[in-house]
């Protein structure tokens, strides 16, 4: 009898694995192999390790100077706690260039590399900027077809740019979904031939009427960039970026087996770095003397479409709140917020995927840091400011007690 029974799992089981072969979804069983080996079972900010990857080399590595008042401003319990719930692992503060606060949470540190997620896809937009300028690209509205031929047979893709895969028009078949092991991003994670699924990839629309954030428009534009200028984006991050702003670590971009990186996701660099990059973007691309992206594409970057007023070139926008800012957003709460009124940069990573969002699909965390974090500046000056009052009130009566 119990022989009858194993024999019956077993053939169940060869069943199952079977239809999940031939369903397409034998990347299941690497995602389940990379992570009882390497981590947790979903993924993590810190899955620098966990697949293949390509070096971001940097050079004479230079640290931001800290500002005067160096982690000495105390924040509203309203932000800590926001921190807490969301599992943040580091949450750092740059006021006019210098570090005004940082602080590490869950055993990171300022070395830990800290998984991006689609705060790359901002790092891509860059990229294409970059190449403009080196004249690898004719402009942000060259045609996809120009780079991947089989695209001009295709009714919709002929008219496909580099722009609509920017600002997430590109018109794919494709449903944006992170919460079960089926979905194309799931899969898109742990596949091991990213290109292969890009071109698979239908288009169900014509391009540029419609926003759809779709993460397999980042992947076919990191292709292209890979094919523009002939480096993988590691080499060209490192040559444009990494080096020029004088990171202070060394990055890793996760790859497939093929040696792809993963564009839509998965640099794994330092808050610090991170941090270097909004600084970079909020000085609209100038860096040391030099203009290291053009000020006009940076501007174009933050300028929302018409489609989809939060959103621009892979950089989300609210002009809404009192406090205009701009910021890169990755899955799970990563973070990289621009307020350029104040000068002001935040770094926030962190594991937490139950984020609410407002009805442009903003995360309501962004909101919440930026004006903690101003409204904290706000009276911190204030008590500095009543203090030196006091301080010199004090003053004039001890100078009128000696005289008399």
């Amino acid at each position: 009898m119990k022989h009858k029974i194993w024999k019956t799992i077993f053939a169940f089981s060869a069943a199952g694995i079977a239809a999940i072969v031939l369903s397409g979804y034998s990347y299941l069983f690497k995602a389940l192999k990379i992570n009882l080996k390497k981590g947790g079972l979903t993924p993590s900010t810190d899955d620098s390790r966990k697949f293949p990857f390509h070096i971001i080399k940097n050079e004479n590595p230079e640290t931001f100077e800290k500002h005067k008042l160096y982690n000495s401003v105390s924040f509203s319990g309203i932000l800590s706690e926001e921190l807490i719930k969301t599992r943040a692992s580091s949450f750092l503060i740059l006021e006019k260039g210098k570090i005004l606060h940082e602080q590490y949470l869950k055993n990171h540190s300022s070395d830990s590399l800290l998984n991006s997620f689609s705060m790359a896809k901002g790092v891509l937009s860059i990229l294409v900027g970059c190449a403009i300028d080196d004249q690898l690209v004719t402009s942000e509205n060259q045609k996809v077809s120009d780079f991947f031929p089989d695209y001009a047979q295709n009714k919709f893709g002929k008219h496909l740019t580099l722009k609509h895969l920017m600002t997430m028009q590109g018109g794919f078949k494709w449903e944006e979904e992170y919460r079960h092991p089926f979905a194309e991003n799931s899969k898109q994670y742990f596949v091991e031939d990213l290109a292969k699924q890009v071109f698979e990839t239908e288009m169900k629309e014509m391009p540029g009427h419609k926003y759809e954030y779709q993460s397999v428009s980042a992947q076919l534009l990191g292709l292209i960039i890979q094919k523009a200028t002939g480096k993988s984006l590691a080499d060209y991050l490192s040559e444009k970026i990494w080096k020029p702003l004088q990171m202070e670590k060394e990055a890793r971009w996760s790859t497939d087996e093929k040696g792809n990186e993963k564009a839509f996701c998965c640099i794994h660099a330092t808050a610090r770095d991170f941090a270097k990059i909004g600084q970079l973007i909020l000085q609209k691309g100038h860096w040391n003397g030099k203009q290291m992206i053009s000020e006009d594409f940076v501007e174009k970057m933050l300028r929302p479409t018409e489609e989809n007023s939060a959103f621009g070139y892979c950089i989300w926008a609210d002009d809404e709140s009192l406090n205009k800012y701009r910021f890169f957003y990755g899955f799970l709460g990563q973070f990289i917020i621009m307020i350029p009124e104040q000068e002001i940069v935040i770094v926030k990573t962190g594991l937490y995927n139950r984020l609410e969002v407002d009805e442009k699909k903003r995360p309501l965390q962004v909101k919440i840091l930026a004006e903690e974090v101003l409204r904290s500046l706000a009276n911190h000056s204030e008590e500095t400011h009543q203090i030196s009052l006091s301080m010199q009130d004090l003053a004039a009566k001890n100078i009128v007690s000696a005289s008399s």
